[in-house]
């Protein structure tokens, strides 16, 4: 016990003389005592030793010069650094920040970068060519009645139109085929600001898959079903192989389809089947699909527009259009563009044909009975959207039609009849109150013969025409 008590004094009185020592000798100016003034001047001579070998571009000032003018108070006032600096050290530091701004520069872009496309990244798959480019080499065999390849010049928009009888405007106006919009969407992609090539960055990743232009290779040919799907199924297994489809089995991915999604739901592997089976895959299930037309009872397909004539370069051209489409002078009430069904029991086409000829003084009628007449010309058709105040959009070979948007884009209020036209389609797109854009006549009361178009569209007050135009045309 006596031992410990000891030895717990001893370290006391020997940490306290080692404190009192420390303070004499770096506490207190000795410079002042003769033949003492070297301790200041060596102690601050070591700091600056220390500094100048740590930092090799300082340096030493001419040792002729009194040595306490470069070595004044380091610790206190840094006048050491100032000293021995030369201006030729400064000149070094200016090139050192010059060569270093590019780099630096580089970084705060990127920084930048990923602040604006964090969450909105996308991979685009890097496809063989016969999935796209291929496609478009063979662009007449496309169509077994038509030549495509026209259709598919400006990336996709068609051969410009100009601006005949002033019924576009000087620019931006294109012959657009309606089933071009996988070209004219992968083009667009190409442009979009936040692409990526790392994958593990994207919040999509984007299949450039031209699958429409493929499926209508084979819609009115001989050819089994196998021989359909053999770009969809070997898409598929390329994709499985990626390593961007096993991060999420493919459910962050997603394709443009350029037809409807009947197109690709063949119900049966029967060869007399219509169209393939690239919806139906198992690992179709997991892919987003954009098309023009949607299933509804389906989960993973989306309709988004068809593409118009329109295909405006600035907000500046929507807005000069829209000016002009909302001065136009409408002189018919309403109008139809199109042709029967003979066909087709349901259709209603032959009844709104045959109501529009009994109203004439009110309706404009053009029918596209072939290729050459009037109505494949968009200068003829968008000229009688311009000057109709409603546009019947019945049901053709399927629910929707192209005709809708190019409707709408002149100002020219649509009339469904049957939802399925728009309203459980274009969700993303249309307004969700549809009464305020569009007007609903029942098929049924059609095919009756128990409403008459002239008479219900007529009933129509001017300020509710004006707006429905107004929610149109802004959607």
């Amino acid at each position: 016990m006596d031992n410990s008590i000891f030895r717990n004094k001893f370290w006391f009185v020997f940490f306290v003389l080692f404190v009192f020592w420390y303070l004499l000798l770096y506490g207190f100016d000795w410079s002042f005592l003769p033949g003492l003034s070297s301790i200041t001047l060596d102690h601050d001579k070591s700091i600056q030793s220390l500094f100048v070998r740590s930092n090799p571009d300082v340096v030493e000032t001419n040792n002729s010069q009194d040595s306490s003018e470069n070595t004044t108070n380091f610790l206190g006032k840094q006048e050491i650094f100032v000293n021995t600096t030369s201006a030729e050290n400064d000149v070094d530091i200016e090139g050192l920040e010059k060569e270093l701004e590019p780099l630096l520069g580089k970084y705060e872009d990127e920084d930048e970068n990923y602040e604006k496309c964090k969450g909105r990244y996308i991979y685009v798959h890097n496809l063989p060519s016969c999935y796209n480019q291929d496609l478009i080499k063979n662009c007449k065999l496309l169509n077994q009645w038509t030549n495509m390849c026209p259709s598919l010049v400006n990336m996709g928009l068609g051969p410009d139109l100009g601006n005949p009888q002033r019924i576009f405007l000087n620019k931006g106006w294109f012959n657009t085929h309606q089933f071009n919009l996988e070209v004219i969407f992968h083009n667009r992609m190409k442009q979009y600001d936040c692409l990526t090539n790392d994958s593990s960055k994207a919040a999509a990743i984007f299949v450039p898959y031209y699958a429409g232009l493929d499926v209508s290779r084979y819609l009115w040919s001989s050819k089994n079903a196998s021989v359909r799907d053999y770009d969809s199924v070997n898409l598929v297994k390329w994709l499985k192989e990626r390593p961007e489809w096993k991060r999420m089995w493919g459910k962050d991915h997603f394709l443009v389809a350029g037809r409807i999604t009947w197109d690709f739901r063949r119900g049966t592997n029967d060869d007399s089947g219509w169209g393939n089976n690239l919806m139906r895959l198992p690992e179709s299930q997991n892919i987003t699909m954009l098309t023009i037309e949607s299933s509804p009872w389906h989960r993973n397909d989306f309709a988004i527009p068809y593409p118009t004539y329109f295909h405006p370069s600035s907000d500046n051209d929507v807005l000069l259009w829209q000016s002009k489409m909302k001065r136009q002078k409408r002189k018919n009430l309403f109008c139809f563009a199109g042709a029967p069904r003979p066909n087709m029991v349901d259709s209603i086409r032959d009844e709104i044909m045959e109501q529009c000829k009994t109203s004439r003084r009110k309706c404009r009628l053009l029918e596209c009975t072939n290729n050459r007449n009037k109505c494949h010309k968009p200068v003829y058709l968008m000229k009688m959207f311009q000057t109709s105040i409603f546009c019947l959009q019945p049901s053709g070979d399927s629910f929707t039609r192209r005709s809708t948007f190019d409707s709408i884009l002149a100002g020219c209020i649509p009339v469904f009849f049957s939802p399925a036209s728009a309203y459980v389609q274009y969700l993303w797109h249309l307004p969700k109150e549809f009464s305020k854009y569009s007007v609903l006549i029942s098929e049924d009361d059609v095919k009756n013969k128990t409403i008459n178009i002239d008479n219900m569209l007529s009933q129509i007050p001017r300020s509710k025409v004006s707006a429905m135009r107004e929610e149109a045309m802004s959607s």
